[in-house]
């Protein structure tokens, strides 16, 4: 090996000390202000405030942390600020951007950008919660239940996170648009390729979901968690195709005619996350013990329904 990488980056970005209450009284009341500021709007003019959204999005994102409880009077928390959380609500500040954008220049009434905002952070937070639990370690939540509310303590599945986003369209399509949920879920498809790539940097910075042992020049020596030899860092190997998929489909968009194809641009996404995915955890380590008796672990076998659907969905959209 030529050269590798010894990753000991910190996952958490800062920590507000047990004593510091005044700031994280300040965090609830920032987050408070603006819940109550984007209800008072919506109930008055039957529109969300998109300043409100944006806001408590971010805050709630940065509030998906390591809480620890300390012995004293007070009981007062810990709050860490974790590098995961800033990904994730970068990513989906900059999709709510690129959605903005794309909405304006079809000329889509804000109103319906709003909503799907909603629509789509609460989906793919429950969605790829529910997913971690199902797919990945229904033995343990299954006999603690109370557990599956704590995020903070990781364990979120993109392939959960998809599908919730899929079954929010359906209701967002019936109750708002009143068009096809393809047309809907083209359009998304562009941004949370991007949001997906945020995802995987905040993978990286948490030292997770790595890849085995390599002698490639980019390995990366993960040690934090104790790894002494070099692995491969699947986390850049997703995020890089993640962000192709994004480039791609930006282009097809803001470039031809595909947008008015019915699927196309949501095939386009499924295949480049999906496939790149598929193939990628072949070099990563097993996430849970029972995949290594497995031949295709449990993200390959999940990935396979969407690669296929989004062969069906270009070879649909093409014929048309």
């Amino acid at each position: 090996m030529l050269l590798s990488i010894t990753w000991n980056v910190s996952p958490d970005i800062f920590t507000l000390k047990p004593y510091s209450a005044n700031w994280h009284y300040l965090f609830f009341i920032v987050l408070g202000i603006q819940l109550g500021k984007g209800i008072y709007q919506y109930v008055k003019s039957s529109k969300f405030d998109t300043n409100s959204i944006l806001m408590i999005a971010g805050v709630a994102i940065l509030g998906m942390v390591l809480w620890e409880k300390y012995p004293s009077h007070f009981m007062t928390p810990k709050l860490k600020i974790r590098w995961y959380g800033l990904a994730f609500a970068i990513g989906f500040m900059l999709g709510y951007k690129i959605m903005e954008r794309m909405f304006k220049s079809e000329k889509i009434p804000q109103e319906w950008l709003d909503k799907l905002f909603i629509y789509v952070f609460v989906a793919t937070i429950v969605g790829a919660r529910l997913g971690h639990v199902f797919f990945y370690d229904w033995d343990y939540y299954s006999a603690h239940p109370s557990e599956i509310l704590k995020t903070w303590h990781g364990g979120l599945a993109s392939h959960g996170g998809t599908i919730g986003i899929i079954i929010a369209i359906y209701f967002y399509s019936k109750r708002v648009t009143k068009k096809s949920m393809l047309w809907t879920l083209d359009r998304l498809a562009v941004p949370v390729a991007l949001v997906a790539m945020m995802i995987r940097l905040g993978n990286l910075m948490n030292s997770e979901i790595y890849g085995v042992a390599t002698d490639m020049p980019w390995g990366m020596i993960f040690a934090r968690n104790g790894e002494t030899v070099a692995k491969h860092p699947t986390q850049l190997y997703e995020a890089l195709s993640y962000l192709v998929t994004f480039v791609v489909l930006s282009y097809f968009y803001w470039k031809t005619n595909k947008k008015d194809k019915e699927g196309f641009l949501l095939g386009i996404f499924f295949i480049g996350v999906f496939l790149s995915r598929f193939l990628i955890e072949f070099i990563k380590e097993d996430q849970e013990a029972f995949e290594a008796t497995m031949t295709l672990n449990m993200g390959q076998l999940l990935s396979i329904p969407f690669v296929l659907a989004g062969i069906y969905l270009i070879y649909r959209a093409t014929k048309k």
